[in-house]
């Protein structure tokens, strides 16, 4: 009797841990609301919600004493119809943006330029340079350029023009100036987006005959315009927020006349001053309302002057 030999039975060789693709999707949105729960948790607390309360109280009466008060519209209709100062902050926030940002932009990528040139020292003068957009927004700084520039202060004494910050015509230029001065952040996006720029389109632009101001016109500032257009936007909606170096420069009262009475600087005179919070809460939707107005403008118009390299045109 023969007898065949059966082979015994061998383990089956252990599954693969499951990887990534594998996973079940919903196990994958787990982990992901994980790691983004703080994130959620403080853009709910911290933004959304005072955003929504403060959207509320703009339809209110409130004097952070007593309970809010619906009016519906009478906020909005008191700033618009009723109030001559709130015209002036308007005014006068206006004039700022368009006085400080093109300042600001111009000597930013000036700096840049120059710095873009430089063999030696490069990283010393950009440190230098950028220290001033740390230490500008603070209140010591602030007080530090108004006693620069009040009477008897170092530009009355160089130039004999007296105190700018009580004169009139010449405060908002001084706190304007404040904000000029912190051109560091943008001088630092300018020369990063000019190294970027390859050397060859200026090689063959100077085989052309093209010279330096031809360069700049026709290679530096096509090829920079997203980075010019990126620094506009930022200092922009931040120049309609300005508020330290005014604060700092007035005395917190926007004088002299009002004319540093800039937007911010009003809205917190009525809600911490004169106690209207529902009214400062008014004034910050419409100010909310008018950035997003204005950055929407600047993209709209961007398509026409904007040159991104990846589209080959303008």
């Amino acid at each position: 009797m023969t007898t065949t030999d059966i082979p015994a039975p061998t383990a089956r060789p252990p599954r693969p841990a499951p990887t990534a693709e594998r996973r079940p999707k919903r196990e994958r949105e787990g982990a992901a609301w994980v790691f983004l729960s703080p994130w959620v948790l403080g853009a709910s607390v911290l933004t959304l919600l005072p955003m929504a309360v403060s959207l509320y109280l703009s339809f209110t009466d409130y004097d952070l004493f007593s309970p809010p008060h619906w009016v519906g519209l009478r906020n909005y209709t008191q700033m618009f119809t009723e109030d001559p100062r709130y015209w002036r902050s308007v005014v006068t926030t206006l004039t700022y943006v368009v006085i400080a940002v093109p300042l600001q932009l111009a000597l930013a990528l000036l700096v840049a330029l120059a710095l873009k040139t430089m063999k030696r020292g490069k990283g010393f003068y950009r440190s230098a340079f950028y220290a001033p957009s740390l230490l500008g927004a603070s209140m010591s700084i602030a007080l530090v350029w108004r006693a620069v520039f009040n009477d008897g202060g170092t530009v009355d004494h160089l130039l004999g023009t007296g105190g700018w910050v009580n004169k009139p015509g010449w405060a908002l230029l001084a706190v304007a100036l404040l904000t000029v001065w912190q051109f560091g952040a943008p001088m630092v996006i300018f020369l990063a987006g000019l190294q970027q720029i390859p050397a060859e389109l200026y090689e063959a632009a100077a085989v052309d005959g093209a010279g330096r101001w031809r360069q700049f016109r026709s290679v530096t500032v096509p090829m920079l315009s997203p980075v010019l257009f990126f620094n506009l936007v930022l200092q922009t909606i931040q120049a309609f927020q300005v508020f330290t170096p005014a604060f700092a420069v007035s005395g917190g009262k926007g004088g002299p006349a009002d004319s540093t009475l800039v937007y911010t600087l009003y809205l917190y005179d009525r809600g911490f001053v004169a106690s209207h919070m529902g009214y400062a809460s008014a004034m910050a939707w419409v100010l909310l309302l008018v950035i997003g107005a204005v950055t929407a403008v600047l993209f709209r118009t961007s398509r026409s002057w904007v040159f991104y390299a990846s589209e080959g045109e303008r």
